[in-house]
Parts: structure tokens; sequence; C-alpha cells
């Protein structure tokens, strides 16, 4: 049987504007110079370029006491003087030499060169190989990944050759081809393990005592090595400490990752692009914004006479009509965005104004001792925001410090209370244990247990499980594997 019945259901939508506005303010500097550039080409109502005078300072300001709210502005209610921009004279003709640096063009650069493939491929061209040798050492140096190991087996690289390059061999001659590919440079690439790359490495080197019982160290006893479990290794080969430690020395200069080495390759060079910047003055913490950040737009002068001058028209065809509808449609766009563009500004500022003050002491030091506990709450909680919006702008954004450029997001953490019942921040703990383990006597590393003790004794009873964390969140190895001779 069917009802019909009434039901009062209350819920929230956002807006376009305001999700567009969410992921204008999530996007960091070099992305958001993009966007902007993709806006302008798209919208030909704007245009950029300096349209008045106004500090951004002053509008930061205000901005700190309260976000100024922003109504959208319908095309019937257009008024056209408000876009016309009062300077007559070319924006050119105004223009000098003492620009700043963050108004400059800035690209990332290409680094030429050629791929770590080709690299190898031309090395191969010195050596004498018949067609079939070739073909498999091709084969060989493609299956060669960035690291310079091949990770696949010699069966079903022959496998591979038989079905995809009709070359059928079998396991010895990839193996001889392999050991002409393997006395390429960088040395230790090809290799099938790590093992095998150290080997080949040592093998190259000239053949000194220490290099020799290096070598039969990996050979026979690879697996105490890696363990560091150096009593074994002192009987099984029957050495001194002395002879020990060097030949592991000779090991440690081996390159583990000999793909890495290679610095020809054509790749993009990552560049961080700071959106803040903090500098001491005076003894008081300033806070600057990338100037990249705050680009001058203004509606286009040319749209809003189009318009003006269609307002004075006596006739209106349905051509002018549509035309003007479309005018109205992209100066409303155009108006949108400064104004988002505004608030984007706006928001950045005073959600980094917020964690400076909030770790005021560690930015007037540098001591990470200092970094208080942090969350997303407390900072929208100082500027009646969202937390989903401060986390959009600590995700994705870099502040330059006098100590170095950081991502915002590593300035919180999470608080744990010291024996005298303060909160006090996990990175401060980490720092800490970083520090005595830094300081550990290597010939007796301090195990979990033992470094949890210290801590308490410094004031921070956290178990022993807490202390594994943090140690793993460090990359700091178990005791073991700290261990040296």
């Amino acid at each position: 049987m069917l009802k019909q019945h009434l039901q009062f259901k209350l819920s929230q939508k956002l807006s376009p504007q305001q999700i567009q506005l969410m992921k204008l303010i999530q996007l960091p500097t070099q992305a958001f110079e993009q966007r902007l550039k993709q806006e302008l080409e798209e919208n030909p109502a704007l245009e950029s370029g300096k349209e008045d005078s106004g500090s951004l300072e002053d509008e930061y300001a205000e901005a700190y006491d309260g976000a100024e709210e922003h109504e959208r502005i319908e095309a019937d209610d257009i008024n056209i003087d408000e876009y016309l921009s009062d300077d007559e004279v070319p924006d050119y003709l105004t223009r000098t030499s003492n620009y700043s640096q963050d108004d400059e063009e800035k690209q990332v650069p290409y680094a030429s060169g050629i791929s770590f493939t080709q690299y190898l491929m031309n090395q191969l061209n010195t050596e004498y190989l018949d067609d079939e040798q070739w073909t498999i050492a091709e084969f060989l140096v493609g299956s060669i990944d960035e690291s310079g190991y091949i990770r696949r087996s010699i069966s079903d690289i022959m496998d591979d050759l038989a079905f995809t390059q009709s070359v059928f061999t079998d396991e010895k001659t990839i193996l001889e081809v392999l050991e002409k590919v393997q006395q390429l440079d960088p040395p230790g690439v090809g290799a099938r393990s790590l093992e095998e790359c150290l080997l080949i490495q040592l093998r190259r080197k000239e053949p000194t005592p220490s290099v020799e019982q290096a070598i039969s160290i990996l050979e026979k006893s690879f697996d105490h090595f890696s363990k560091k479990h150096f009593q074994k290794l002192l009987q099984r080969h029957d050495l001194n400490e002395e002879e020990l430690k060097d030949a592991i020395g000779e090991i440690e200069k081996l390159n583990p990752k000999p793909g890495g080495s290679y610095s020809g390759g054509n790749k993009i060079v990552e560049h961080v692009v700071p959106d803040f910047s903090i500098r001491i003055v005076d003894g008081e913490l300033e806070l600057s914004l990338n100037g990249r950040n705050a680009p001058e737009l203004h509606v286009s002068r040319e749209y809003s006479q189009m318009l003006a001058g269609y307002k004075n028209a006596k006739d209106k065809s349905k051509e002018q009509k549509d035309a003007v509808l479309f005018i109205k449609q992209k100066l409303d766009a155009a108006k949108w965005f400064i104004d988002a563009i505004r608030q984007r500004q706006q928001t950045l500022f005073v959600t980094m104004s917020a964690i400076m003050d909030y770790q005021q002491e560690y930015f007037m030091t540098g001591d990470e001792r200092n970094l208080k506990p942090m969350i997303l709450k407390d900072i929208a909680d100082r500027i009646n925001m969202d937390v989903s919006t401060v986390s959009r702008v600590a995700n994705s954004k870099y502040v330059d410090t006098p100590y170095g450029t950081r991502l915002i997001k590593d300035y919180f953490s999470e608080a744990v209370k010291n024996e005298q019942g303060e909160d006090v921040s996990t990175k401060e703990i980490k720092k800490i244990l970083e520090t005595v383990v830094a300081e550990e006597n290597k010939k007796k590393p301090l195990t979990d247990d033992r470094l949890a003790k210290i801590l308490k004794d410094k004031g921070y009873p956290i178990a022993r499980r807490t202390v594994a964390k943090y140690r793993e969140q460090l990359g700091i190895p178990v005791a073991r594997l700290r261990k040296e001779i």
C-alpha cells in the first residue's frame, strides 16, 4: 500500500563559486599561477595589470580582524563604472626597473641530456657483439630499473626473448651477455641483487687485503654481514677487529643504488616556491605573502565599453541582446574571479599569521623543542574558519624562514603530557630521541626499552611501543642494525 507523507530535511549545499574558491585556496604558488594563466586565456573580460593604488597590506590587516563577505553580482545589476580604471596611462609606460624579483616570470628549467637507458646503450656500442648477443644485451639493458638493477629471473628473460624478440637462446648465453652488461658504468649496474651489486663494484677495485676480505665476507657470509653479526664474522673469517673494520669500511663506500648516481637524465628538477616568508626584523616576526600570489587583475575596459554602448543604443536587435548577455556573463565571471583571488590572499595571510603567532617561540629561535602542540582546530578556532580551510592551506603551502623552507603542515603535531602534566609536542620528543640515538655508543646501541627509560628520566614517560613508532617515523633502524664494529 502506497503512502504519502511530508518530511522536512535541513541540508547545506556548497555553491559552485564556493567550491572554486576552496580549490583556489588549496593551490600552491606554482599551481595557482597556472590556474591564473588559464583563467586569463579563457575569459577575455579579465585582464592583468594595475587597477587601483589600494594597499594589500591594509586589506590583510582588516582581514585578520574578520574576513569580508563578498556578494555575488547579478548580470543585470552590474555597474559598468566600477570596472573602469582611473588610470588612462598605458601600464607599460609606468613600469621601471625597480620591480620585485617575485614579479619575474620564472619557469622550471629542463635538464638537457640523454636517458639512463640510452647512456648504457651508447657504452655497448664499444663492445663486439654478434646480432643475437646485441639483441639480448639490448633487452637486458631495457630491463634495468632506475636503481640500476635487473629484478627478473634469467628464465623469465629467456622466455620473453623467445616470445617478443624471436630469439631462442639458453640461460648460459644470457649470463655471458649479462657479464658484459655488468661491466658498464656506473659500477654495479645490471646486478640482480644487492649482494651481486656490491661484489661487482668490489671486483673492479684495486685488490688490496681489505678489498679481498670484503669480497670474501660478501660471498660467504652476506647474511651475517647484513644482520651485523660481527662476532660470527670475526670467527668465520679469522679476522681481528681492525681487519674487519677495514673490510666493512670498503663495503660502506660502495653505492647500493648505482642507477641513482647517473645525473645525465632529462628529468625536470623539482623546485619549491615558498608561499610565505617569515623574517625577524628588530626582534619582531614579520610575515609576507609571496608576491606571485597577489596578481594585479582588472575587468577589461573594452568589454565594459561594449556593454555601455549597448545600454545607449536605441534599437536593440536579438543578436545584440545575445551579445550583451555573453558580455555580462564574462564580466560577472571576471568580477567574481577578482574577488575570489582577493579572498584567497586574505585567507592565506590570516591562516599563516595565526600559525606564526601560535608558534612564535619556535620562529624566534628555530629550536624544534620550542614547537608547541598544535592541531588544525587550534588555528581554525583562532581565525573563525572551518578546519577544512586550515587543512587546505597547511597541506600544500611552504614557508621560507630563517631556518629553512618547510611545509606548513610540518608545524602541526599532537600533544603528549610530560611528568609535570604539561602538554608537549610529539616533535619535541622525536627531536630528543634523535639526539639520544646520535650520541649513543654504536658498539652497544640502545634498545627501545633503554630509549624509553632515558626519555622517562628526561621527563617524557612514554611506552616502549611508542618509542618504536617514533623511531620508525624518524627512519632510525633497530639497535641491532645500528651496531658498528
